[in-house]
C-alpha cells in the first residue's frame, strides 16, 4: 500500500464500498496516521463485518466509523465502540417508489438525514 500526496495536518475520510474483515481499511488508516493526518474517519457500506472486523475497527485509529443498516448487524453492534449506524430504510423505500413511478431519485441523495 502506497500513500500518494502530502496529508500532514489534514483530516482523512476513508470510503469503502465493501468491507469484510476491515483489515485493508484499518491498514490504510494506520498509513495515514503515520503520514501525519490529525484524524481518520471511515464511511463503510455495505458492512459485512466477518471474523475480527469489529475488533479491528475498535483497535484502529478511527475517530468514528459510519455504516448503513443495509445488512443487519444487531448482534455485532453490541461490541462496537466507534461505529455509528445510519438507518436508510425510508430513503430506500422512497427510492423504490420513485423508480417504480419513473420519478427522479436525485433529490433523495442531496438531502440524506445524518
Amino acid at each position: 500500500m502506497v500513500l500518494v500526496g502530502d496529508v500532514k495536518d489534514l483530516v482523512a475520510i476513508l470510503v469503502d464500498d465493501m468491507v469484510d474483515t476491515c483489515g485493508t481499511i484499518c491498514h490504510a488508516a494506520d498509513k495515514l496516521l503515520l503520514a501525519g493526518v490529525t484524524r481518520v474517519y471511515a464511511i463503510l457500506t455495505p458492512s459485512i463485518f466477518c471474523g475480527p472486523a469489529i475488533s479491528h475497527i475498535n483497535n484502529a485509529c478511527f475517530k468514528a466509523v459510519v455504516v448503513t443498516n443495509t445488512i443487519p448487524q444487531d448482534d455485532k453492534m453490541k461490541h462496537r465502540s466507534k461505529i455509528q449506524v445510519i438507518d436508510i430504510s425510508m430513503i430506500l423505500a422512497e427510492a423504490i417508489r420513485k423508480t417504480h413511478n419513473e420519478e427522479s431519485i436525485s433529490y433523495l441523495f442531496s438531502h440524506v438525514p445524518l
